[in-house]
């Protein structure tokens, strides 16, 4: 791989990347530099690169590895909001509105931290980063049966602490 793939194959990717690292580790400082450390380890493995068929997954991957074990190193756990960076805007919501959008998307983050890490992950992956479902597999090592389950239950566990919550006093 030379310089010109580089840039047209890895570094579109770097956005993507950097979200996936700060959904998992809850830190924009972690997260730069999990990424930062993705982008040198693929130019300082860029020989073997060749025989990569989807090199965003494969980038996704090592972040996903990255981030558990920098995880694992400060024996943490994420705690921090997932929202930040969110652009939820409409065409000009009134204030009412901005206040229900940003207080749901507070109890959907919650949620979704309180999720085991498999059920986070595959949620994270298609619903906030668009990923397919065979891309999800990929990045996480999964079969194909284990991201539909994760991904139902984890669907089905914050629409249900959703309704719950809505529906309080009625």
């Amino acid at each position: 791989m030379n310089r010109e793939m580089f840039e047209t194959r890895v570094l579109p990717t770097k956005n993507k990347l950097f979200r996936f690292a700060l959904g998992l580790l809850g830190s924009r400082e972690d997260a730069q530099d999990v990424v930062q450390e993705v982008l040198v380890k693929v130019w300082n493995g860029r020989e073997q690169m060749g025989a990569i068929e989807n090199m965003e997954a494969w980038c996704m991957r090592i972040t996903k590895n990255l981030s558990l074990d920098r995880l694992r190193s400060k024996q943490r756990k994420v705690t921090d909001s997932m929202g930040e960076g969110f652009d939820l805007q409409t065409n000009h919501p009134t204030p009412f509105e901005r206040t229900e959008i940003g207080e749901s998307m507070q109890r959907i983050t919650e949620l979704m931290a309180s999720l085991p890490d498999k059920q986070r992950q595959v949620m994270h992956l298609r619903d906030i980063e668009g990923y397919s479902y065979q891309e999800i597999c990929e990045i996480l090592e999964l079969d194909m049966s284990q991201v539909k389950v994760n991904l139902f239950r984890a669907r089905n566990f914050v629409r249900e602490r959703l309704v719950k919550i809505n529906a309080y006093g009625l």
